[in-house]
């Protein structure tokens, strides 16, 4: 049961069609893990503790840097050197102290990945290489736990759910990942302050299109062009 402090506090949500107080509880009682406390990470982070999901855990192991902080919406100069999930767990439940966030200070990777995802219901990849990437999916297939996927580049971003409800995961769409060095990244090609944040929000949309069981985007991969504001879709 919400409480009458989160009926008012999630009033505006709760108006809306689809959603009501019995939807708001489904969102309080979620438990959604986020890979990665970065570009991707801060805003969709943000935007999950505002709508009032109720249990986020948060897996990064890096530290603040100065080169983060055009992007990285959590942290400011104040924060430079920090590890970041804890300057991120401090700055939600300052916001928002009613959820319960859960810091992961750990490298993911195959030994770790499966025992973390165990206690969530929806996994939200947000990190920076291809790696972890298939580590996070097979993880999730493993477990049957629908994976939301971000990635950016540039002004342009992509953005899925896979596995959810036995729909393909990344591995249908592209089995393997790519060499490394053929990847560009942000260190490399450099991103618009603005596109993390775009992808990042509707990361948190989907995953909360999931929480309500409405509207996912199955088998479907979309291409944002963020400038000219363009999104393409591919349907496998």
């Amino acid at each position: 049961m919400l409480s009458a402090e989160e009926k008012r506090k999630y009033v505006k949500q709760i108006m809306l069609p689809g959603v009501g107080v019995a939807g708001q509880e489904k969102i309080r009682n979620a438990k959604v893990a986020v890979v990665g406390c970065g570009g991707l990470g801060c805003p969709t982070l943000l935007y999950l503790a505002s709508a009032g999901v109720g249990t986020i855990g948060i897996i990064d192991f890096d530290t603040v840097s100065i080169t983060n902080l055009h992007r990285q919406v959590l942290f400011g100069n104040e924060d430079v050197g920090k590890i970041k999930i804890e300057v991120a767990k401090e700055k939600i439940n300052r916001m928002h102290p009613e959820v319960n966030v859960i810091n992961h200070p750990v490298m993911l990777d195959e030994t770790n990945s499966e025992n973390i995802f165990r206690d969530y219901d929806i996994i939200i990849d947000g990190c920076d290489n291809f790696i972890t990437r298939y580590i996070v999916n097979d993880a999730c297939v493993k477990l049957n736990k629908p994976l939301v996927y971000g990635s950016i580049l540039g002004s342009e971003g992509q953005v899925a759910t896979f596995n959810y409800k036995n729909s393909k995961n990344l591995r249908d769409l592209f089995p393997e990942p790519p060499n490394a060095e053929d990847v560009p990244d942000c260190s490399e090609n450099g991103v618009l302050a603005t596109i993390p944040g775009i992808i990042g929000t509707m990361m948190a949309n989907e995953c909360l299109k999931v929480i309500f069981e409405k509207d996912v985007s199955v088998n479907k991969f979309m291409i944002v062009d963020c400038l000219s504001m363009k999104i393409s879709s591919l349907n496998y």
